[in-house]
């Protein structure tokens, strides 16, 4: 990995994953793939590797975040998705060359073309928010509580009913700052 960005903030799931790669929406925004080849970084990590990145390939990156990112948020609050944001999933999606593969334990991975481009990572990152933004897994879509966040995420838990995007993160800045309140509330006596 290359020093001096902000680590990435990974999940189990690779499109919303991929939209939190802009963390802080509603803050301070985190960027954390503002070069092409931090955004090389975060396709390996997340198993699509591929050659280089352009430029002009990183601004595609990043409008598929952003319309995942809108289209998920729409969907995590019932809302009609954007037309815009639906169109460039599905450019994204049936632009690239990629195949999902068996490994020999039972996983599925990627497979990009030969040349391993970023049309083809970019391809399988937009099929994977078809698939959660459908409703085929099991799972739903969220907003993370967090008012400087609410980024959208994709909650697996048994109940459904997970608040942060990252409890490492998100969920300890809220409880920290929930502590903290209620201590200048009631505080202890001194010692």
């Amino acid at each position: 990995m290359r020093a001096g960005f902000p680590d990435f903030r990974l999940g189990s799931v690779l499109a919303t994953s991929f939209t939190g790669t802009l963390s802080e929406r509603h803050g301070d925004e985190v960027e954390r793939i503002p070069t092409p080849e931090r955004l090389v970084d975060w396709l390996a990590v997340n198993g699509l590797a591929v050659d280089s990145c352009t430029a002009a390939q990183l601004d595609l990156a990043r409008e598929l975040r952003e319309s995942i990112h809108a289209a998920a948020t729409a969907a995590a609050m019932q809302d009609p998705l954007p037309a815009s944001a639906v169109q460039v999933i599905n450019d994204r999606s049936a632009q690239g060359r990629a195949a999902a593969i068996l490994t020999a334990e039972g996983k599925r991975r990627w497979r990009l073309s030969p040349a391993s481009c970023v049309e083809d990572a970019l391809s399988v990152i937009a099929a994977d928010a078809i698939s959660i933004i459908a409703g085929e897994r099991d799972g739903r879509l969220a907003l993370c509580a967090s008012p400087t966040c609410q980024a959208a995420f994709f909650d697996t838990s048994q109940s459904r009913t997970r608040k942060w995007c990252d409890m490492n993160t998100c969920g300890n800045r809220q409880k920290k700052a929930r502590f903290l309140a209620n201590q200048r509330k009631n505080p202890g006596p001194a010692q």
